[in-house]
């Protein structure tokens, strides 16, 4: 059976995510235009640091800080801020990015976190695509979502 479009490119994420260098959870993202891979990412250490694999010690977990909290008590950059900065700007106006993500090697939603929104919405993205935790398959218009819903810190939903 041949694959659609989306679902292979949510394959390039899936083997993207197993770059990642964290140990908490893993995901890959997949930035693409008109069909044509624009760039890659995978959430891992900043370029210098030494990351939480090669440390064998996650601080965040040493700290019981829970997912989705203190953003700044983190070695990682975010697989979708590592496709965003790989990507010439002019190529992401209407693309679409893809995200896979990992936990303990079950699915774990790749919906975006507050900081990587607001890249996207910068960066002028047209489509976020990503599987949620039960593995079903989530597309966000980002051209015609409630930014500021998505930016709130009530019940997030897409």
């Amino acid at each position: 059976m041949r694959l659609s479009w989306d679902d292979y490119f949510l394959k390039m994420a899936e083997t993207a995510c197993l770059r990642s260098t964290c140990l908490r959870a893993q995901f890959g993202a997949v930035l693409v235009k008109n069909h044509t891979l624009i760039s890659t990412g995978y959430n891992g250490a900043a370029s210098g640091v030494k990351s939480c694999l090669e440390q064998g010690d996650c601080v965040r977990e040493r700290l019981h800080i829970p997912s989705g909290e203190n953003y700044e008590i983190c070695h990682s950059v975010h697989a979708e801020a590592n496709a965003i900065i790989r990507a010439s700007f002019d190529l992401m106006d209407d693309a679409t990015l893809y995200i896979f993500g990992l936990q303990q090697e079950k699915p774990r939603s790749g919906m975006p976190c507050f900081m990587c929104w607001r890249m996207i919405f910068n960066a002028r993205i047209g489509k976020v695509i990503y599987l949620d935790e039960e593995g079903q398959k989530k597309i966000v218009n980002v051209k015609v979502v409630d930014r500021g819903r998505i930016l709130s810190y009530s019940e997030r939903e897409t």
